[in-house]
């Protein structure tokens, strides 16, 4: 790993439970020396992608972080373009929906919404960070995703969320197989036990995924009725949203119908 890569690597520890970490934290989470992480968060504040509070030197985030974030949303508008896609899907599946983007070693959650049908709902945070082997979301990326990059992600040490995540890179090639097949990707409890999950692509203009949009309903809750409804919005949705973005499904990908 790269200078720059290991700097820029520091920012993805910030998340809505953490906003301000500082330099100790930064230290332990990272697994480098105080003075490497100093002089690399140096670096960043310098170029504006964090700060420091007056009284506290706990650092955050910068403007330059939302500066980048403005330019891809004016390229890619899938944050404004999925919010409408968002609330109609999880209106018409009552569950929760989430639409989540992939990066080079994590899957984070970028937008979602929920259902007032029921008080009992999967609850989410925007911005948080999830793993590609135990959500469907990052499996469903993996199926579409260059065999190159599915190499490297499977090689890397996989966590076991649950007594239900599946770890081996072997069981995991065969279920991409299954769901480079029907589309869409299934997990049952591999994340947070009692979670029932569903994800479809979202792919570019190059025809490479770069997310996948999901909805996520307590296991309880699952009927075959449910799971039908949630499919069949899921896919019309996902090709919707593909589509707004300006992006393009490979031929490959089902289109309508499969299972």
């Amino acid at each position: 790993m790269g200078t720059v890569t290991k700097a820029l690597s520091l920012l993805n520890y910030f998340s809505p439970d953490q906003t301000e970490i500082g330099l100790s934290d930064l230290s332990r989470l990272s697994g480098m020396n105080k003075a490497t992480v100093y002089r690399m968060m140096t670096e960043l504040q310098g170029a504006g992608f964090v700060e420091q509070g007056e009284n506290d030197r706990a650092y955050m985030l910068g403007p330059q972080v939302l500066h980048l974030a403005a330019l891809r949303e004016a390229s890619v508008p899938i944050l404004s373009v999925s919010r409408r896609i968002l609330r109609d899907l999880s209106d018409e599946t009552g569950e929760t929906t989430h639409v989540s983007l992939g990066h080079e070693d994590c899957v984070q959650t970028l937008s979602h919404a929920y259902s007032p049908k029921h008080a009992t709902k999967v609850t989410m945070d925007d911005a948080q960070v999830v793993t590609y082997h135990g959500t469907s979301s990052g499996l469903v990326i993996l199926a579409y995703s260059d065999a190159e990059f599915v190499d490297e992600v499977l090689s890397r040490p996989m966590v076991q969320h649950t007594n239900r995540t599946t770890a081996d890179p072997d069981r995991i090639r065969a279920d991409l197989d299954s769901f480079r097949a029907s589309g869409m990707a299934q997990t049952v409890g591999s994340y947070e036990l009692e979670v029932h999950s569903h994800a479809v692509p979202i792919f570019g203009h190059d025809q490479r995924p770069i997310g996948g949009l999901a909805v996520a309903a307590p296991s309880s809750r699952m009927t075959p009725e449910l799971q039908q409804k949630i499919q069949t919005a899921l896919r019309k949705a996902g090709q919707t949203l593909t589509h707004r973005i300006g992006g393009r499904a490979p031929a490959s990908y089902p289109q309508e119908g499969a299972e």
